[in-house]
């Protein structure tokens, strides 16, 4: 309404503009006019040849009155010539339609006008397609649907431009357009907004990493490492670390995150048969040989027959530095001596493998309840800082107990 309201009112200007200059012509003077002038001239001249000769300066009083009349007659108009009619406003009517007309269709041509009511039409639509994205049990909208949601989202959103759902949800769709420039600076303006939460982050770090930019998905892996840091059990994020490690060429940290959503998953869960076709593929991208650590545990005998069936035996890697292990493997307790492999399957975290290692340092640790963490009571033995390379093999004596 308000947009009409507008056309009407520059319609009306411009209206204007024609009309009033041509209202507002001076009048000319009509032959009527210029005869009683005339007339009033010559009497003012009568009387001034009547007190010049009362003066004594004009002698010939009645010729110079000849000479002015006929002047006044050679000036006198036609009688008979048409009076000029004055303007009938009625006459510009045409002119102001024409104007109109002209302006109207000039701007359904080239105004946008479909566009505009079709904006209508979107944002009128906002709610019902609002409530079809967040209720899974509506029809699924589609791909010009989308289209129009998303419009309507960067209208709402200049209006409340802090609205983080529904930049997320910009983003989103800029996604599912395959339109990278709207996905990338709808989750931009969401991560300013709200960097802190996961869901943001994500896909955030999900654009990124989609990304033809290098410098993008440089930036995604370091974002998906802070959120390892957090949870390095959050299935999601390791999808998408492996995703962005396999695409920037780092097949063996692509390897351990899957290998880690290997042993986060269920044994039935459908994707296990993906990981492994996945890392298959990574191997042998990478030509890896699948390098393996192979430890061998002893413990003596009187030990041995003191711990109860439900022990378990805990070999951990480190990298003789730092004490976070590398690599750990747990299993049942068998009879010893036992010989233990781990490989990068077994690694903690996707960014430290056991194969980058150049130095490791065994511990063999039986746990009698379990538990992770050392109890009073375990017994345990650790190796040497050892050089490490395919052929290493180390042997490790349990003879120690945990105080």
């Amino acid at each position: 309404m308000a947009f009409w309201l507008i056309v009407l009112v520059l319609l009306i200007i411009a209206a204007a503009l024609l009309l009033v200059p041509v209202l507002r012509q001076p009048q000319r003077d009509l032959p009527e006019d210029r005869d009683r002038l005339n007339t009033r001239f010559y009497h003012q001249r009568l009387q001034e040849l009547e007190q010049d000769e009362e003066q004594g300066v004009v002698a010939e009083r009645q010729v110079m009155i000849e000479e002015l009349q006929q002047n006044l007659l050679s000036d006198v108009p036609d009688a008979q010539a048409a009076k000029p009619e004055p303007l009938n406003r009625w006459v510009l009517l045409p002119g102001v339609v024409i104007l109109v007309l002209i302006s109207v269709g000039f701007y359904l041509k080239t105004g946008g006008l479909a566009q505009v009511q079709g904006w209508n039409l979107v944002m009128s639509e906002m709610p019902s397609l609002r409530e079809r994205v967040m209720n899974e049990d509506k029809q699924p909208l589609t791909m010009e649907e989308i289209a129009r949601l998303g419009l309507g989202l960067r209208t709402e959103l200049q209006t409340d431009p802090r609205n983080v759902a529904d930049w997320v949800m910009l983003g989103r769709i800029g996604m599912a357009l395959n339109n990278a420039t709207t996905a990338t600076q709808a989750f931009s303006h969401a991560y300013q907004l709200a960097p802190n939460e996961p869901e943001v982050a994500l896909g955030y770090a999900e654009v990124l990493t989609r990304s033809n930019d290098p410098e993008d998905n440089k930036q995604a892996a370091d974002m998906l490492g802070n959120m390892m840091a957090r949870n390095h059990q959050d299935v999601r994020v390791l999808s998408l670390l492996a995703f962005n490690a396999f695409e920037q060429g780092d097949y063996k940290k692509a390897i351990g995150a899957w290998e880690m959503m290997l042993r986060v998953l269920s044994e039935n869960d459908s994707r296990r048969e993906v990981l492994k076709r996945s890392i298959e593929q990574a191997k042998a991208q990478s030509g890896e040989d699948n390098t393996q650590l192979s430890v061998t545990i002893n413990l003596p005998p009187e030990v041995e027959r003191q711990l109860p069936p439900t022990a378990v035996l805990v070999v951990s890697v480190t990298d003789g530095v730092a004490p976070i292990p590398v690599a750990v493997k747990q299993l049942p307790l068998g009879h010893f001596p036992v010989t233990v492999s781990l490989s990068d399957a077994n690694a903690m975290m996707p960014e430290r493998l056991l194969s980058a290692q150049k130095q490791v340092k065994v511990r063999a640790r039986i746990s009698r309840n379990g538990l992770a963490n050392p109890q009073p009571g375990d017994w345990f033995g650790e190796s040497a800082v050892m050089p490490y390379n395919k052929e290493s093999q180390i042997s490790v004596q349990i003879d120690h107990q945990v105080p």
